[in-house]
């Protein structure tokens, strides 16, 4: 038997590397002989640097750089050649706050940008931005104004950080950006297909997600409104349906407009890096997951970029959660099994606390049932 181990991280708990370990031990558990191939992905969130890091040539660096709310953190970013792997959430990530200090209308992306700064500090001319696990919902106006990009109010002075600044937003400067930009090949790598705006863009899906109260979420709805009108005047940019834009927050949107960044799911681009097709092809079948699969899991996310792959190769395809949204049915993108990691009632805390040998255990049964027939998980 012949498995091959590809799952996203299981957010502020494991990394994908770690989840992937822990796989790979379970089935080896259940299934001495097995042979058993780790490639842990990302789909531009939480994990891009780690997914990336044991790639010939590849170099882990790091910044220190303003969090999401100011307070310096040390960021890690990667360095291929002349290409730079930007992930956002090393900077401005959710995971970087305790959940009693989530502030949408404050947070800001100004350490993303202060990460590309320091790629190009270093040379690189091409710079890959990972879109996803933010804490934000600024639109990507921090990472503008780090880069030189002047947000200014009707006097004159910078807006202040955060999404609820961009309503006091008259105009956008970009003359006095990093000169640098213009002869930078920027890739934007989102993580959902989400817009910018509307009922199911930044501010009304994931602002509840990162603290926004429904009066907030209005606040911060009507905020990206004006951004985009004015990255769209300034930048001569459509953002406001773009797929992708509504992204960390409304990063992909700034990207897009003010970068000319492409703006591509990311998990394709992670997997191409990391040789996934052919590890495909040599596969029985195979095991992924995250660490929440839900509604937003078929959107861009990595489990469903690899289960639809796999199923145009005609290889059956397991996946394992942290948590397991309520009726959910992922069938439709080829995921016919699909498990949480732990029993039933087992309190939320333990399960992130233990999810390691919970993964374990899960995927020694999982290889166990599935040994003889897995044909079975079509």
């Amino acid at each position: 038997m012949h498995v091959l181990v590809a799952p996203n991280s299981f957010k502020n708990c494991l990394d994908a590397g770690a989840v992937a370990q822990a796989m790979a031990r379970g089935i080896k558990a259940a299934v001495p002989g097995a042979k058993v191939v780790c490639l842990p992905l990302a789909d531009g969130g939480d994990g891009l640097v780690s997914s990336l890091a044991g790639l010939p040539g590849a170099e882990t660096r790091a910044a220190e750089v303003p969090g999401p709310l100011g307070r310096p953190v040390k960021a890690a970013w990667l360095r291929r050649g002349d290409l730079a792997v930007i992930e956002m959430a090393q900077a401005s990530g959710l995971r970087l706050l305790r959940p009693e200090e989530y502030a949408p209308l404050r947070a800001s992306t100004s350490g993303a940008g202060a990460l590309v700064r320091a790629a190009l500090d270093a040379g690189c001319r091409r710079i890959a931005v990972g879109l996803g696990g933010s804490a934000t919902v600024d639109g990507g106006a921090g990472m503008l104004s780090a880069l030189g990009f002047g947000l200014l109010d009707k006097r004159g002075r910078t807006i202040p950080p955060g999404g609820a600044g961009l309503l006091s937003l008259a105009r956008i400067v970009a003359e006095t950006a990093d000169v640098r930009l213009a002869s930078t090949q920027f890739t934007a790598l989102a993580d959902v297909d989400t817009p910018l705006l509307g009922p199911s863009g930044a501010a009304l899906v994931f602002g509840p997600q990162k603290g926004a109260s429904p009066a907030e979420v209005e606040v911060l709805e009507r905020g990206l409104q004006h951004w985009a009108a004015l990255l769209e005047r300034t930048f001569d940019a459509k953002v406001g349906g773009l797929a992708g834009a509504g992204a960390a927050g409304g990063l992909g949107a700034a990207c897009a407009a003010a970068l000319r960044a492409e703006l591509l799911p990311g998990a394709p681009w992670v997997a191409e890096q990391c040789g996934f097709a052919e590890a495909l092809r040599r596969a029985d079948w195979v095991l992924t997951g995250e660490g929440r699969l839900d509604g937003q899991t078929a959107r861009g996310k990595a489990p469903a970029y690899i289960a639809r792959q796999a199923r145009a190769a005609g290889k059956p395809v397991a996946a394992l959660g942290g948590v397991i949204e309520a009726g959910l049915d992922l069938s439709p993108i080829g995921i016919r099994v699909c498990r949480p990691i732990a029993p039933a009632g087992t309190p939320a805390e333990e399960s992130i606390r233990h999810a390691a040998a919970y993964l374990e255990q899960a995927a020694a049964k999982l290889a166990a049932e599935f040994k003889d027939q897995p044909s079975a998980l079509m």
